[in-house]
């Protein structure tokens, strides 16, 4: 059940589109057409690009190992952004304005009266034009300049500022890091030379100090006086204890570290803790033949010859790793005893010479032995400044890349431009027409609230279809009674005479909710088609305002109705025979302004007895039921009313109304005729209207609900 709704929703949908398509259609066009007209007379936007690769500052020929001496060379992984922000900065770009002469070029395109464009405003057309793309995990930087005005000159203009931007940076680097140089070997030759003046006086007073304490500095001991040359033995020997002991604790370190650590965690941690290249290398082979290992035994299991090659070649490995941590251990627990060993000596060593020191010295040789210590260090930092300004000095004058230049901005094809996209547009438009089309006639169908199906009218009308009308309909005298459209009225006299409310009835008035809704030519037809089938016929022309039949049956109105209904001549004086057989025609006649009302005599009453006696059908040409009374006076005489209804014409109320109207009156509503409808988008309306089976008499209980809402 759920399934055969969802369908009829999707038809009613499909209804919709198909009777809307001339909206959808031209929505489409207009959007299309808009589209392609406008990306048509879009300029040209052209790009050019330049691919850079950006690296830090250091010479392109390595002399000394930069890495131990700066430490700020290192990785920084903000580097490359940073970079990516200074290619963009206004420092770079404002340069680039100036060598090009930009506000002047810029001026001439886009200002009115030529005149050059401020700096800034220069720089915000640049920077709208720049594109700066980075490739990730790489050094790679990618610089576009996309241009579309002046045409004649936008593809040069985008190659030249692309490759000047590149260059314009390349010297802003080279620049800044030659000048930040240049400024720290200045201030480093001025703390080298204040040195100098250190060493200079340390050495002065040191020797003042040696000639008054009368010391000899080529001997050992002289006369019972220790020399100089004893205290520098000291202090060697209490450096290598020193030494020694950091070996003993750094190995004794190590190796506790190890003894601590199992399996994996024993074999990553050694490679950093010893840092031994075999294991690290063995280790790595490991880690990948396991991690192959893993996807080959997803794919093809543990049987495959290539899964146990693996298998045995991740043992063997392993067992590798195992022999190098065990090596590495021995090794470890032997570099300890060793230092050990050198530790334990040289401890005996220092602590004799000290003993001897503190006999042998006495508080005499202090300042001596102090100043020459100040000497010795004043000299190492002179000579450590000394060594990183020739370092410097050598280094500022070696060649340097710090930006390479990978792909240069090339000038663009003439065909090779980047917008407008005219695929990608017309496609966008083609979806957006469509879109737009579908959109709009869902709505006109929502603003839309006239009688458009079937079920509208048994919704809001509540009385059977009767007969359904196709579009572009004739009088049938003009196309016969084989024509296509006939079977239309032949279906409607065919259901009048099966159904209920007229199953008996003879006289039928046929009507409207408003005026050009094509009731009398429904009337006519109709009674062409009982009149063709061998009934005998009266038409009459009771629309004595509007009288429109005498026109379809090309016979004069000068007499007619009026003229019986207020007593100046006969039934058989006015009643016309017409040329068809079976049909015969009462023309309304000419109405004076005083004859309103007519219709509501007793002479009607007696007029409508004398038919029936004569004729099988009478049909009534009513005016429209809403705002004209004469309709209500015959709805409630004649045995029926047919209500005709134009399709997509009048609001639903109008329909509704003139129901309720009928029903007021005490009318007899037989039925509802759905004119003017549009077969080949109705597709299901023929089969509906080929059958009298079809006609469906709604519910009573809801045909009288909708009567008391509506009412």
């Amino acid at each position: 059940m759920e399934n055969q709704q969802e369908t009829q929703h999707f038809l009613d949908y499909w209804k919709i589109i198909r009777s809307r398509k001339e909206i959808i259609l031209l929505s489409f066009l207009i959007v299309v057409a808009a589209g392609t007209a406008i990306t048509l007379m879009l300029p040209k936007t052209y790009m050019a690009s330049t691919k850079i690769s950006v690296r830090r500052e250091s010479p392109d020929v390595g002399v000394f190992d930069a890495y131990e001496r700066s430490p700020s060379q290192r990785y920084d992984p903000f580097f490359l952004r940073t970079q990516f922000e200074i290619i963009q900065s206004r420092q770079i770009l404002h340069e680039v304005i100036r060598q090009l002469g930009l506000q002047e070029h810029f001026g001439q395109t886009y200002h009115p009266d030529g005149e050059p464009l401020s700096l800034s405003e220069t720089y915000a057309l640049l920077k709208r034009s720049m594109r700066v793309h980075q490739y990730r995990d790489t050094n790679l930087i990618e610089i576009q300049i996309l241009r579309d005005r002046p045409e004649e000159s936008a593809r040069e203009d985008a190659a030249r500022l692309a490759n000047k931007i590149v260059e314009v940076f390349r010297d802003k680097r080279m620049e800044i890091s030659r000048s930040e140089t240049m400024r720290g070997l200045t201030a480093m030759r001025a703390a080298f030379e204040a040195q100098n003046r250190r060493v200079a006086e340390a050495e002065k007073e040191l020797d003042r100090i040696r000639r008054e304490l009368g010391i000899s500095t080529i001997g050992g001991i002289e006369r019972g006086r220790v020399s100089p040359l004893d205290k520098s033995e000291l202090a060697q020997l209490e450096m290598k204890r020193i030494n020694s002991r950091t070996r003993k604790i750094d190995s004794q370190a190590r190796l506790e570290q190890l003894d601590k650590l199992e399996g994996r965690e024993l074999m990553y941690a050694a490679a950093h803790i010893v840092g031994d290249p075999d294991l690290s290398k063995v280790r790595d082979r490991l880690v990948d033949n396991e991690s192959h290992l893993s996807q080959l035994r997803e794919s093809y299991g543990d049987r495959h010859p290539d899964v146990q090659r693996l298998q045995a070649a991740v043992r063997d490995l392993e067992t590798k790793v195992e022999d190098i941590l065990n090596g590495i251990k021995i090794g470890l627990q032997t570099e300890y005893k060793i230092a050990e060993t050198d530790y334990n000596s040289i401890e005996t060593e220092l602590l004799k010479a000290r003993q001897a020191d503190i006999i042998d010295e006495s508080e005499r040789f202090l300042p001596f032995i102090n100043a020459e210590r100040e000497v010795s260090r004043q000299r190492q930092i002179r000579d450590a400044l000394e060594m990183r300004l020739v370092q410097e000095e050598i280094e500022i004058d070696l060649p340097r890349t710090p930006v390479e230049i990978i792909d240069t901005a090339e000038v663009p094809k003439v065909t090779d431009w980047e917008k407008p996209n005219i695929l990608v547009n017309v496609l966008l438009s083609i979806f957006l027409g469509l879109g737009m089309g579908v959109g709009l006639a869902f709505f006109v169908e929502y603003l839309d609230t006239s009688i458009k199906s079937i079920e509208d009218v048994e919704r809001y009308i509540g009385a059977p279809v009767l007969g359904i009308i196709p579009r572009k309909v004739r009088p049938l005298s003009e196309e016969g009674l084989e024509s296509p459209h006939a079977e239309a009225y032949r279906v409607l006299r065919t259901n009048l005479q099966f159904s209920r409310k007229f199953s008996h009835g003879r006289t039928l008035s046929v009507t409207s909710g408003g005026a050009g809704e094509g009731k009398s030519l429904s009337l006519f037809n109709l009674a062409y088609v009982c009149a063709g089938l061998g009934d005998k016929v009266l038409v009459v022309d009771s629309d004595l305002r509007r009288p429109t039949q005498h026109k379809l049956f090309g016979i004069s109105n000068r007499s007619g109705l009026a003229d019986i209904l207020l007593g100046k001549t006969g039934i058989d004086d006015v009643i016309k025979k017409t040329e068809h057989e079976n049909l015969d025609f009462l023309p309304s006649g000419r109405m004076i302004a005083t004859a309103h009302g007519l219709l509501d005599t007793v002479r009607m009453r007696d007029l409508l007895r004398q038919l029936k006696e004569r004729y099988r059908y009478v049909f009534f040409d009513a005016p429209p039921i809403l705002g004209v009374s004469d309709a209500a006076v015959l709805a409630t005489e004649t045995d029926g009313v047919l209500m005709v209804v134009q399709h997509s014409s009048y609001p639903k109320a109008v329909s509704m109304r003139a129901r309720v109207t009928v029903e007021n009156i005490g009318g007899n509503l037989v039925g509802v005729v759905l004119n003017n409808i549009n077969m080949s988008r109705e597709y299901y309306y023929p089969y509906y209207a080929a059958s009298p089976d079809a006609i469906r008499e709604p519910d009573e209980d809801r045909i009288a609900g909708k009567g008391a809402k509506t009412t």
